[in-house]
């Protein structure tokens, strides 16, 4: 007996919406890139985010990845204004308020150098003297707006965000608007 669940690695392009439904002519949608009928994306990234997504057809697979008490982790590269000190790392790490909300313990670090990515457009905003720097934060919970509000509480507001892993899903060659079904050993990992 074979099943027909189908498991997608996408790369959300910076301004699509993850939804399948336009509410409005100007913005993209999964719709313009995934041709593949009846699968949902597995949580959400909003549309000034960028990266992995993972879409799907099975619901129970679905359910687990998007329930915090499974805590699966996510990756995210962040690129914020100005360089963030110790202080500002730990307290990320130990977990901030947001919203009258305590966030769970991440782990957290600083980038030594900008990670290969593809440009973004439109770019970010460029301001010559105000420096930026890259954090790498993995997140087990997924709060809506979270890891912009994140550094923002600690005083490094995020400039770009992507998300570049799901538990052991990875961005890996995928270009912006790609996507590829994932491998068996991938799905067993699931």
């Amino acid at each position: 007996m074979t099943n027909d669940y189908r498991y997608i690695l996408f790369y959300k392009p910076y301004g699509v919406l993850c939804q399948f439904t336009q509410d409005t002519p100007t913005r993209s949608t999964l719709k313009d890139y995934i041709s593949v009928p009846d699968v949902y994306p597995v949580g959400r990234l909003d549309w000034d985010s960028e990266g992995l997504l993972l879409l799907t057809n099975h619901g129970q697979v679905q359910h687990r990845l998007c329930d915090p008490r499974f805590g699966h982790e996510r990756t995210y590269w962040v690129q914020v204004e100005r360089i963030p000190d110790a202080a500002a790392l730990q307290k990320l790490e130990a977990g901030v308020i947001i919203q009258n909300y305590r966030t769970r313990p991440a782990k957290v670090q600083l980038l030594s150098a900008e990670p290969t990515l593809s440009d973004r457009d439109p770019p970010i905003r460029f301001r010559k003297n105000v420096p930026t720097a890259w954090l790498e934060m993995t997140l087990t919970e997924g709060k809506n707006r979270q890891v912009r509000r994140m550094t923002a509480a600690v005083g490094f507001p995020t400039l770009r965000l992507v998300r570049v892993a799901i538990a052991q899903l990875h961005l890996d060659n995928l270009k912006p608007g790609e996507w590829r079904d994932l491998t068996r050993h991938q799905i067993k990992s699931l």
